[in-house]
């Protein structure tokens, strides 16, 4: 087992299935020489050559649709897209061609493709650089969508990933590339190197997908969240003293149901927590969901805490971040009820 940060697990798991199978490519903006503009594929181009890691054009459609025809043909191209919040000129790579393709084809195609993503707020990235966009690949069958909250997931789930026959979207918290983040962003940054999810195996591994994980066990409420929100979830329990059971998605859609429902029958109360915006966010499907397979069981109405229906503010982050106070208040509320 090696210390790894998320970034040295991401660039682990394509240097092992570049070595692995030579059907693998990885390319994008700045991916190539430079290394990617967060160094998640530093050295592979060094090491694999510019056939197998390559720079692209500033052309997030061409990137995807290049990615497209490349899984069509027998490849299992890894395209980087460089912040989520420039996938939309792709959107129609993936919506129309990448999620449609093996459907159209009647099973004739397929579409073997992993597009990674750097999401999410944090660091002072102001509204084209921190947004959380899972809601809208999750709503179109056909993508599948994996979010994970640490190194260890982050290399097994990647591997999956790539391995797959469907198009997967693969985002990545950057708040958490270097280490864990509660939400306290006044206190020093706990690097990986002191968490024990920061011990990754150096080799093959994978992580299922569809396999969400209890990260914390509790009995009083159900939380359930994915990325960063993990964490922000762990420190408002440990901080406001409920024994809240926190549900790591891991992968969004398809997801694990079985987990989250029988967390929340155990528990009876629950907790819905995400970084991105409110209304029409994944949490709504999550509520839903909840709500659905577990009426007779819930004590307590379901409470969300999301961020805000605006643009990321630069100047006001920490107001619009979901913080573990947020957090703690949505705790305590569904406790109080009855």
């Amino acid at each position: 087992m090696a210390q790894m940060t998320m970034i040295q697990a991401l660039r682990s798991a394509m240097d092992v299935m570049l070595d692995r199978n030579p059907e693998v490519v990885v390319f994008g903006e700045d991916v190539g020489y430079f290394g990617g503009v967060f160094r998640c594929t530093e050295g592979l181009q060094a090491k694999y050559g510019k056939t197998r890691v390559f720079d692209t054009p500033i052309s997030e459609g061409g990137i995807v649709g290049v990615a497209v025809g490349m899984g069509a043909y027998g490849l299992r191209p890894v395209a980087e897209i460089q912040f989520a919040d420039y996938f939309y000129p792709a959107s129609d790579q993936l919506v129309s061609e990448a999620a449609r393709l093996r459907h159209r084809s009647a099973g004739d195609f397929t579409c073997p493709i992993t597009v990674r993503m750097p999401c999410g707020g944090g660091i002072y990235g102001g509204q084209t650089h921190s947004q959380s966009p899972e809601a809208l690949f999750t709503h179109v069958c056909g993508l599948r969508t994996v979010l994970p909250s640490n190194p260890y997931d982050a290399k097994g789930l990647l591997i999956s990933a790539i391995e797959n026959d469907d198009p997967v979207i693969f985002l990545e918290p950057k708040r958490i590339y270097n280490g864990p983040f509660d939400g306290h962003h006044d206190k020093p940054v706990v690097p990986w190197s002191k968490h024990p999810l920061g011990e990754v195996p150096e080799g093959y591994y994978t992580v299922p997908l569809e396999s969400a994980k209890i990260f914390r066990p509790g009995q009083d409420v159900t939380v359930i969240a994915y990325g960063t929100m993990v964490w922000v979830a762990e420190a408002a329990a440990n901080e406001s003293g409920i024994d809240a059971e926190i549900v790591d998605l891991r992968s969004l859609w398809p997801m694990d149901l079985d987990t989250m429902v029988e967390s929340v029958k155990k528990t009876g109360r629950c907790v819905i927590v995400h970084e991105a915006t409110r209304t029409s966010g994944f949490g709504a499907e999550l509520l839903s969901l909840v709500q659905e397979h577990c009426f007779y069981d819930l004590e307590a109405p379901i409470v969300r805490v999301t961020g805000w229906d605006t643009p990321y503010p630069h100047a006001q982050e920490w107001a619009y971040f979901p913080g573990p106070e947020r957090v703690g208040e949505a705790l305590a509320r569904v406790m109080e009820a009855s």
